[in-house]
């Protein structure tokens, strides 16, 4: 059920998603809120890349609505979409950074390609190339190749690049995989510091329970193409459904 009291910025309603006799999304129903960590769990295949693909127009659905910031998704034209895109921020799982950029040109990119028909700045895109690394305390790396980076500081290049543009909400994708469980720490409190200083909604795509217990404000459980059970990580804990306590055990 919707809070009436706080904004919604993303609303998915009856979304469905099959691949064959596969529905991975069978009506599934999600509300993020303004300013809220929101996060998907889900057990592998579940159907949480799914998700996300169909949030950011990558996946069609067979059916439902997508509304973010009250615009419907699924009736956007390309241009449109692309406009919208420049909300949304997305960390990818993998980094996706360029291996033939530096730091600073990995940053820059965003920048370049919404930017392309404006006029740059050059001024202007060095304070914005410094602000995203200060956010994350890489400055010093600035002109170092993704390859001289360990793989905690490439998470939060990442991180920095998807910041560059400013978005009001970010979807991460497994943001602690592949790390270390002090780096995956520093990761999951640098995603509560940027929400706090930027007041970003995000939805973060996790089954670390380390990153579900520290960085959500709300838990929507993705069981048998669903929205299964949802409330914060102490009240999921504590229940006594033998779907939902397999995730805790």
């Amino acid at each position: 059920m919707a809070d009436q009291n706080k904004e919604i910025v993303l609303a998915i309603r009856d979304l469905c998603k099959s691949f064959g006799d596969n529905h991975v999304l069978n009506h599934f129903d999600l509300d993020l809120y303004k300013g809220e960590n929101l996060v998907v769990l889900g057990k592998s295949g579940s159907g949480k890349s799914v998700l996300i693909k169909c949030i950011i127009g990558l996946m069609k659905p067979d059916q439902g609505s997508i509304t973010i910031f009250g615009q419907d998704v699924l009736s956007l034209e390309h241009e449109e979409l692309d406009r919208l895109r420049m909300k949304i921020g997305f960390l990818f799982q993998s980094n996706a950074l360029y291996d033939s950029m530096t730091v600073k040109e990995n940053l820059e990119f965003p920048l370049r390609r919404h930017w392309m028909k404006k006029e740059m700045n050059p001024a202007k895109v060095n304070e914005l190339v410094m602000e995203a690394l200060e956010n994350v305390g890489l400055e010093h790396t600035i002109d170092m190749m993704p390859v001289e980076l360990s793989g905690g500081m490439r998470k939060r290049i990442a991180l920095a690049r998807t910041l560059i543009l400013k978005p009001e909400i970010i979807l991460y994708d497994e943001p602690t995989t592949g790390l270390d469980p002090i780096t995956a720490k520093e990761i999951i409190q640098l995603m509560i510091d940027i929400q706090h200083k930027y007041q970003t909604s995000s939805i973060i795509i996790s089954h670390d329970l380390q990153c579900v217990s520290m960085a959500s404000d709300r838990v929507v459980m993705l069981i048998d193409g669903i929205c299964y059970a949802s409330g914060n990580y102490k009240e999921l804990r504590t229940r006594e459904d033998q779907k939902v306590k397999l995730f805790f055990d």
